[in-house]
């Protein structure tokens, strides 16, 4: 295995570490003028977990357990652009996803999982190499839209206009440039090296 920098042995192919700047999201539910890929994606938290300990006391010692694995919300900052539209594709993919400001006592639509899940579509985040080959795939079972911050304005700022999403989801997948991939958290399947 090739160290950053150096060549051992027969391998005589340079790999670099990854990089935060190489990245892609994709919200596949999008149709609009720009597509999936959110060219516009400023930063991207990737998946995280914890997983829950269950407590056992035996006379005087203390014994824990693995319990539950619990996905943590992720945040995605995308920049603003004027075509596509951010702010207006968030607000369609709410309403989408059964949200409707009530107009009179039959206004009896919510939102709902299915909905909301379906409007979203499967969200995929994607790390490169300098090449623009994919070294790690992340797929999010599930996810959608959980709060928006469509970001503040002030005359003394000349920076771009940001917005901020929170996504929640099930469990994700992780696919390696190696062919290799695990899923944690999906059900009866557990993370496989």
């Amino acid at each position: 295995m090739a160290f950053w920098s150096q060549n051992f042995k027969n391998d005589t192919t340079l790999k670099d570490p990854k990089r935060k700047f190489r990245f892609t999201v994709e919200f596949q539910g999008i149709d609009g003028p720009g597509g999936a890929v959110l060219w516009y994606a400023k930063t991207a938290q990737k998946p995280q977990f914890e997983i829950e300990s269950t407590e056992h006391q035996y006379l005087n010692h203390t014994f824990y357990y693995p319990s539950n694995l619990k996905w943590s919300p992720l945040d995605i900052e995308v920049i603003d652009p004027v075509d596509p539209d951010v702010a207006a594709t968030v607000s369609d993919i709410i309403e989408a996803s059964g949200y409707a400001p009530p107009t009179d006592v039959n206004s009896l639509a919510t939102m709902s999982k299915a909905k909301s899940v379906g409007a979203l579509g499967t969200v995929i985040i994607t790390q490169f190499d300098s090449n623009g080959n994919p070294l790690e795939t992340w797929t999010l079972w599930n996810a959608w839209i959980t709060s928006v911050n469509y970001g503040d304005l002030a005359y003394g700022d000349s920076e771009l206009s940001t917005v901020q999403i929170s996504l929640a989801y099930d469990w994700a997948r992780i696919t390696t440039d190696n062919n290799s991939s695990a899923v944690i958290g999906g059900g009866s399947e557990f993370f496989k090296v």
